[in-house]
């Protein structure tokens, strides 16, 4: 196959280097990585497979080769593209231009053994974060806002600045947390709140993804086990933990997506609060935080063996509360492993 890359993210899954302006051609047996100048030397030392071409114009420069390659036909991703940059790259050419969307994450859903090897120990170190976090918290966190609060996330989880982070944390306190992506305000945490965090890390570019929701007392951790006081509460957290460990023990590769997403959502049902389930079970995890397979109640997507997904089923009552619990899972062996 025949196609063009630009997302950064894809760029680097093919040949081990990206930058923010980019382009990769992989044309018949010939590979090429256009850049500009700013570039040149990471990209003579880095690129893996493919030619370096330097350029000004990388568009112009893309089209030249393109035209000169004879080729009959280009696949790319419409979802990578402007349409003022697509039409830069396909100016005069004659030839048939395939969309496919998705592109880069249908060749990423199988997970080599060395990428699973780093996105667990991505998955690690974002569980020694929020330890991290936890323990801030206790020191100095507690009357600080939200805002305080996801700065305070940040620096946990970057390890003041060793790691990037997948996403900006959700740090949501009480009725804060029943949206799904709060933004942090002004509401202050006070012991024995209810607090959602929702936190990743990078680790040589791969994402980490969680989501706890605790019960912040004095010597809380981001433990899933949690006692709250409010019955309603309570209820609800066991009821999604309990959806959580459900797709966890029977979730099976040759399943189709839409059965594990079953898997959790009519447990959340069965106990009534089906209405604030709001979201699907979970989405692949790799060089992008969001990408294939997505755990969703209409998805046919067949899960197999080297899949990474996350599991993070949820109840949000607005206004009141929002629980969820997610972690990150490999198919391995036919069976689910945490990682």
């Amino acid at each position: 196959m025949n196609y063009i890359v630009k997302d950064e993210n894809a760029i680097y899954y093919e040949c081990g280097y990206s930058s923010d302006n980019a382009l990769f051609l992989k044309l018949g047996s010939e590979a090429f990585f256009l850049t500009d100048s700013r570039y040149a030397i990471e990209a003579e030392n880095l690129v893996k497979g493919a030619t370096v071409i330097i350029e000004r114009d990388l568009y112009a420069k893309a089209n030249s080769i393109i035209k000169t390659s004879k080729i009959k036909k280009l696949t790319y991703d419409p979802k990578e593209w402007s349409i003022f940059h697509f039409e830069k790259i396909t100016k005069d050419l004659k030839i048939k231009l395939q969309a496919l969307p998705d592109l880069s994450h249908k060749k990423r859903i199988i997970k080599s053994d060395e990428e699973l090897k780093i996105i667990k120990k991505a998955v690690k170190l974002g569980a020694k974060a929020f330890d991290r976090f936890a323990k801030d918290i206790q020191k100095n966190g507690f009357e600080s806002s939200e805002y305080n609060l996801t700065y305070m996330a940040k620096k946990a989880l970057s390890k003041k600045g060793e790691y990037e982070l997948s996403f900006d944390p959700i740090v949501a306190v009480k009725g804060n947390a029943a949206k799904p992506h709060a933004l942090p305000t002004s509401e202050k945490l006070h012991k024995k709140d209810l607090l959602l965090v929702d936190a990743g890390l990078k680790y040589k570019r791969y994402c980490s993804d969680r989501t706890r929701t605790v019960y912040a007392k004095d010597d809380f951790s981001f433990d899933t086990i949690q006692k709250f006081k409010s019955k309603k509460i309570q209820k609800a957290y066991d009821t999604v933990l309990k959806a959580h460990d459900n797709a966890i023990e029977k979730a099976r590769s040759g399943m189709k997506a839409k059965e594990v997403d079953a898997l959790t959502r009519k447990i959340i049902e069965k106990a009534g609060f089906g209405e604030y389930y709001v979201h699907s079970t979970g989405h692949g995890v790799g060089l992008d935080i969001h990408e294939m397979p997505y755990i969703a109640s209409k998805s046919d997507t067949v899960i197999e063996d080297g899949m990474v997904y996350t599991i993070e089923p949820g109840i949000y009552i607005p206004n009141e509360f929002g629980i969820r619990i997610e972690d990150m899972v490999t198919m391995i062996e036919g069976r689910v492993v945490v990682l």
